[in-house]
């Protein structure tokens, strides 16, 4: 019979890829820990469907390795799995053309008009001191004819917002910067670098790193369709939805860092945490589509989506197999979208396919969606400083937020890995 207070010296929350990646760097002598995750499995938002032959993520997980020793120690948890390794093809659907990602070194591919028009605005465009958030950085780094031709209207689709709103560093180093020489010089060769451009994805889907991760972990210690629903800072106890109380020395968490300041009681201002949240339609088809792209990014406002991505040309599959995202704002009043809101959306998406010429005569075979909910968050300066002050307050109590939704920030895979790990190297050195 369980006691009425529990003990661990790590109490877990979430058991996606910060959590499990947590746990095992930390030292094995040091493993005295439970994990609790509200959904029913493991991943988090890298969780894989398979359906009627097809194998979806809950949106396009793929990763981009930088450290050589994290993706070996993942592979090597991982045998028998196929390792698909991928050269990025990305295009974008600008009028009646597919044009190559990213759109601002790619300008010689429009029309002669519309080059000439974005070459004056970047020779011209304004600069009137450091821009003020990320739409005005959009405009004084690269001028009217690029920034709303696709960069402003692809972003407000993503984002759900006005631009103007997010800090001048919202996307960090995710964004594909260019000077003008950049621009001209891929006039004669071409070079999208970016720092997706190369990406490993599993035969059996994102779901299988997370697999990998969880290998070695007791899985007696890890509760699943259990939440935290409160933690008591002063007394160092946490209380599940099922009704647990928990005596723990440290908390590490990578949920929505609105949701844990809300289980800790602190005071806080929800008008800082916005984000977005997305509306990801997986889609099997009767047979192939076009052969090349991987995703291909949509700016026109008259099309529901933002990005299409093709599974079956990651795994050169005969059948079209495609996800596809819808931005919406989020909503505290409405988190979530009914069944028949739901099938709206997925009518809208099938006619917008036709309409681009995605599809044709194609029969639909199978399908899925999943609500991201946060999903891109609004990076401001309110929002930054509001969380770095706040974790200072809970590091202090013994409470670590991690990851891309526990820093409340915008990242790689791998960057959530690469904070895991040095976190669990800060307790080992401790001891």
């Amino acid at each position: 019979m369980r006691s009425s207070l529990e003990e661990t010296r790590f109490l877990v929350i979430g058991a996606g890829i910060s959590g499990l990646s947590f746990l095992n760097w930390l030292s094995p002598e040091l493993r005295d820990f439970m994990v609790f995750e509200g959904e029913g499995e493991i991943g988090g938002y890298c969780r894989t469907v398979e359906k009627d032959g097809f194998v979806w993520d809950y949106s396009g997980h793929f990763f981009h390795f930088k450290h050589r020793d994290i993706e070996r120690y993942l592979v090597e948890r991982m045998p028998g799995q196929a390792i698909l390794k991928v050269d990025k093809v990305s295009w974008i659907r600008h009028g009646d053309r597919y044009i190559d990602f990213p759109f601002q070194k790619n300008i010689h591919q429009l029309p002669q008009d519309e080059l000439v028009e974005c070459l004056y605005d970047l020779f011209f465009r304004p600069a009137s001191g450091a821009p003020a958030n990320f739409k005005d950085m959009l405009y004084q780094k690269l001028g009217r004819g690029i920034a709303e031709r696709f960069l402003v209207p692809y972003n407000e689709k993503l984002y759900a917002t006005d631009l103007a709103t997010l800090d001048v560093d919202a996307m960090g180093r995710f964004f594909p910067h260019a000077d003008i020489a950049d621009i001209i010089r891929n006039f004669k060769a071409a070079d999208n670098a970016s720092y997706n451009a190369h990406f490993t994805y599993p035969a059996g889907g994102a779901i299988q790193y997370v697999k990998a991760l969880a290998r070695d972990l007791d899985a007696g210690r890890i509760a699943l369709s259990e939440k935290v629903v409160g933690l008591d800072l002063k007394a160092r106890v946490a209380t599940t939805s099922k009704g647990r109380t928990i005596k723990y020395e440290q908390v590490i968490s990578s949920a929505p860092f609105p949701a844990l300041l809300g289980m800790t009681g602190l005071s806080w201002d929800p008008t800082k945490y916005t984000a977005n949240k997305v509306l990801v339609f997986n889609l099997g088809f009767d047979r192939k589509g076009p052969s090349e792209p991987h995703w291909i990014y949509y700016a026109a406002k008259d099309l529901v989506f933002y990005r299409v991505g093709f599974y079956d040309n990651i795994f050169a599959t005969p059948r079209m197999s495609l996800y596809v995202e819808i931005g919406m704002p989020a909503s505290p009043t409405d988190a979530q979208l009914s069944a028949a809101d739901i099938e709206a959306y997925r009518v809208r998406v099938l006619a917008d396919l036709v309409k681009v010429g995605l599809v044709t005569d194609h029969q639909l075979v199978a399908s899925h969606s999943v609500l991201l909910d946060p999903a891109y968050v609004h990076i401001t300066k309110a929002s930054q400083a509001d969380v770095a002050a706040k974790k200072a307050i809970l590091a202090t109590a013994g409470v670590h937020s991690i990851g891309r939704y526990g820093s409340w920030t915008y990242c790689s895979i791998e960057d959530n890995i690469v904070e895991a790990r040095a976190l669990a190297e800060r307790f080992n050195a401790i001891g």
